[in-house]
């Protein structure tokens, strides 16, 4: 679902290119993350389909992981340059408007990659798989890293950057918005009774509610392990109940790649008439398909009716010269 629903967002803003602005550009790059994590999804899916064992190797468990955190950062990122763009728009327009140039976003979006690659590439010089009981050999298992020095305070300080400082930038980005949005919608009527405001403010908690759901247990559960894991040493039921929560959130976090397109689609008006658009030309090309008979056929069609036509009339005279007898 995540990856169809992202490429169908693909297609739409590629096909929107002479359009591009600030918001284009960002939600373009937050289309690519999704996508390339999703396709990161179906090795998780052998390595849990194999009873938890992972049968490709050191090096395509780190490229694996690689992916998956790169791009679950990225998304994180390019959500949080969204929503300070939206803040710029409204609140700070003359102040900060240069940030909004297509060519200053471009430089954005290139360092925003940056940033989270290098935030990921020192997986690659962690232990990820490890050898089990029963010859099974895990992969990405929070066990695998204990090997690491300081490793709780590296993951501390990765939530900090890679999630609180990025919610409590939407968090406060939305929450001015919205009331920015309302107090326009209180002093100018039009605006009220065309609703655009009351949308406007449905679309961006829409947004931040997903945003926290999906992201906020797995870093909740990482921080606080940490922090106990510093201050105490927990025992091994503990230990063992945070690798299955672990499992659990992580699984919010693959749903979020699944929900933006339905948020794209509610959200962005030119998305929802362009997706629809191509939507019923590909169903007035199937339909066409389905009735349209070559030249050869038309004939075939006909000759089939007469025959089945002649057919009928043969059995009507038999019945009837049977019933005369």
């Amino acid at each position: 679902v995540g990856l169809l629903g992202n490429c169908l967002a693909l297609h739409v803003i590629r096909a929107n290119q002479k359009k591009l602005n600030s918001t284009t550009l960002y939600s373009l790059n937050l289309v690519i993350s999704d996508i390339l994590f999703t396709l990161s999804l179906p090795l998780r899916m052998l390595y849990y389909a194999q009873g938890f064992h992972w049968p490709l190797g050191e090096v395509l468990c780190k490229i694996s992981g690689f992916i998956f955190y790169m791009n679950t950062y990225a998304g994180v990122n390019f959500m949080t340059c969204l929503s300070v763009d939206r803040f710029i728009a409204v609140v700070l327009p003359l102040r900060f408007g240069k940030f909004r140039k297509v060519g200053n976003v471009r430089y954005i979006c290139v360092g925003v990659w940056l940033l989270v690659l290098a935030q990921t590439l020192p997986l690659f010089g962690m232990p990820m798989t490890n050898s089990e009981d029963g010859g099974y050999i895990t992969c990405m298992e929070y066990p695998n890293f204990e090997k690491v020095d300081n490793i709780s305070t590296i993951l501390i300080g990765a939530v900090f950057l890679g999630f609180i400082i990025p919610v409590f930038t939407i968090l406060v980005c939305y929450s001015i918005l919205c009331s920015k949005l309302r107090l326009s919608a209180k002093t100018n009527h039009l605006t009220e009774k065309s609703g655009r405001s009351k949308k406007a403010i449905g679309v961006i908690c829409c947004v931040s509610v997903v945003f926290v759901v999906c992201f906020s247990p797995y870093h909740i559960d990482l921080l606080q392990y940490m922090i106990r894991k510093l201050v105490s040493n927990p025992d091994c039921a503990d230990l063992t109940a945070f690798q299955v929560s672990l499992h659990i959130t992580v699984c919010l976090m693959n749903l979020n790649a699944c929900l933006d397109p339905f948020i794209y689609f509610f959200a962005c008006k030119g998305y929802k008439r362009k997706l629809l658009k191509l939507l019923k030309l590909q169903g007035s090309i199937s339909f066409s398909s389905a009735v349209r008979t070559p030249e050869g056929s038309t004939k075939d069609y006909t000759d089939g009716n007469k025959i089945q036509l002649n057919s009928e009339r043969i059995n009507e005279r038999r019945l009837n010269s049977t019933d005369q007898s």
